[in-house]
């Protein structure tokens, strides 16, 4: 049995979304019983070079939604990058959630030659659809999404490798 690249794309992102939004609500509760403003959450960083927590999750959130649409050769949404709160990052993972398990697996399947071009900073590249998903989305995904989890878990949230995995699909509880 092959895995399509649906099944390599869509449920990985749901189900990595759906643990960042529950480690944001873990955050709000440590803020309030710690008497820290949330706010500080959002501009922590693990080194002075690295993006903040924000940027950490508006950057996950863009690779699925952005990976969704360019697999399934759609236009790939625009949305303002003006959340503040760990609420308002939460509505954002919520929705960038919904529209992902938007797509049918017949939007996505069969993409693994589709051209894909992305204009970064310094050029234009160029991929096929499965080296896209596997060598480039899924690996920044995983990235964004762990930084995020590590700059809480160095803020002194109190999160284990469960919360980072969430609900993982066909695995016993």
């Amino acid at each position: 049995m092959s895995l399509s690249m649906y099944q390599a794309s869509v449920p990985a992102f749901v189900q990595i979304l759906g643990s960042l939004g529950n480690v944001l609500e873990k955050a709000e509760a440590h803020a309030a019983a710690k008497k820290i403003d949330p706010a500080v959450f959002a501009a922590a960083r693990l080194y002075p070079d690295m993006l903040p927590l924000a940027r950490q999750l508006h950057i996950a959130c863009d690779f699925a939604k952005s990976a969704t649409a360019r697999l399934a050769g759609l236009e790939v949404p625009t949305w303002s990058d003006d959340e503040k709160t760990l609420a308002e990052f939460r509505a954002r993972i919520a929705k960038t959630s919904q529209y992902v398990q938007g797509f049918k697996p017949a939007q996505i399947d069969g993409s693994e030659d589709r051209e894909i071009v992305l204009k970064m900073r310094d050029a234009t590249r160029t991929f096929k659809g499965q080296a896209y998903l596997l060598h480039f989305v899924l690996p920044n995904f995983f990235f964004h999404a762990a930084t995020a989890y590590d700059i809480l878990r160095h803020n002194g949230v109190e999160l284990g490798k469960r919360d980072f995995l969430g609900q993982v699909p066909g695995m016993n509880a």
